[in-house]
């Protein structure tokens, strides 16, 4: 069995997004980074590209 290792990626944000990904995140009870994968899920499926 193939054990997958997350991905680590340096990301730059602009304060008032990562405000509101604060926000948001606070609001469903998760980390910032795991509502950032939330957020980048929701918009590949909605372009028909999720991950298989």
């Amino acid at each position: 069995m193939v054990k997958r290792e997350p991905k680590k990626v340096l990301l730059r944000l602009d304060p008032a997004v990562h405000e509101a990904i604060a926000k948001w995140a606070a609001d469903d009870l998760r980390s910032i980074n795991a509502q950032i994968e939330f957020a980048l899920r929701l918009a590949l499926k909605q372009v028909g590209r999720e991950p298989k």
